[in-house]
């Protein structure tokens, strides 16, 4: 089984409730670095897998440090030298998550972490800076981590997937929380695996073997996190830089349909997007750092019940000042 990756904030030196083993991330305090061993829980996973009522969690994208300055000169593939908004709201976020009531089952992250692409200046710094950033995220709430295409280029090689793996943790895995089997893969490999056949071809086998699970009907849900959606509006829109192109997205779709799978919670495109195939939710959402288009910084709040799932996009002010609102919390209620 691919092992789990998962990086539970702040000061952690012990294990959390995902997945049968895995490797996160340890640090024995908030200021130092960190780096991943391997862990296990087997004897916590069989209560991760029951249904015991509705959940939420949180979902961000996007943070992407260096961006904000880079786009605004017009020099994106090699500008990003200053990444201090970034810094600013991404801390507010995190924030805004901390001051949560009741806690969010976990965090996760769509993917674009920074904005230096491998192989170019300030990758190492700000790396460095988000680390620091995210080891603030309250230890009670495990941070889930998505590659994105910055993370690992526009056409991965094997030598940037296993830096990401090393810098950030495995770049697809599964695990459960609640009777929900949640699905992290690594998109890139549907974008262009041109440099790294074998990589993609071992994510296509893996991910076959986790959706008959959901396709038994194993679990109350299944969800995926990936970091480019498969289509931003519709399923037969245009290929463009910002969606799968329509043969590999509407094989994957079809895929995920079959077994079952209810949402795909993606980034990238820097706007609130998304739309429904068949029974299938896709969802973008828009960045913590730059925005693209006329969405705020923010933050997705999901509710997991029973029946469905529920999503609201809220501006970090919004999710700082106001919190959750009532009708969301509501759901939470139900049997």
């Amino acid at each position: 089984m691919k092992q789990v990756s998962m990086l539970p904030a702040a000061s952690l030196e012990r294990p959390t409730w995902q997945g049968t083993e895995g490797s996160f991330w340890s640090t024995a305090s908030k200021e130092s670095s960190r780096q991943p061993h391997k862990c296990t829980w087997k004897q916590i996973l069989p209560r991760e897998r029951e249904w015991k009522g509705p959940f939420y969690f949180i979902q961000g994208a996007d943070p992407q440090f260096g961006l904000m300055k880079a786009w605004s000169t017009g020099n994106c593939d090699s500008g990003g030298d200053e990444w201090g908004q970034e810094i600013r709201l991404t801390e507010q976020a995190v924030q805004a998550v901390n001051k949560l009531k009741p806690r969010p089952r976990f965090f996760v992250l769509c993917g674009d972490l920074i904005h230096a692409m491998p192989g170019t200046p300030w990758r190492k710094e700000q790396t460095a800076d988000l680390q620091r950033v995210l080891a603030r995220v309250d230890s009670d709430i495990p941070l889930v981590l998505v590659s994105g295409n910055h993370d690992l280029g526009n056409a991965p090689t094997p030598e940037t997937v296993a830096e990401f793996q090393q810098t950030w943790g495995d770049d697809y895995f599964s695990f459960w929380v609640g009777g929900v089997l949640c699905l992290v893969l690594n998109s890139q490999f549907w974008y262009d695996a041109s440099r790294c056949p074998a990589l993609k071809q071992a994510q296509d086998q893996w991910l076959d073997q986790q959706l008959s699970i959901a396709g038994q009907r194993e679990c109350q849900h299944a969800i995926v996190f990936q970091h480019i959606p498969l289509f931003l509006q519709n399923i037969d829109e245009d290929d463009d830089y910002f969606n799968l192109t329509k043969s590999v997205r509407r094989e994957v779709a079809d895929k995920l349909v079959r077994a079952g799978v209810t949402a795909v919670f993606s980034g990238h495109y820097h706007r609130n997007a998304g739309g429904t195939y068949q029974n299938l939710d896709m969802v973008v959402s828009s960045a913590i750092g730059c925005q693209l288009g006329q969405d705020t910084h923010g933050l997705r709040v999901v509710v997991v019940t029973a029946e469905k799932i529920v999503h609201r996009y809220y501006s970090l002010d919004e999710l700082s000042e106001k919190g959750i609102e009532d009708d969301l919390m509501g759901l939470m209620k139900e049997k």
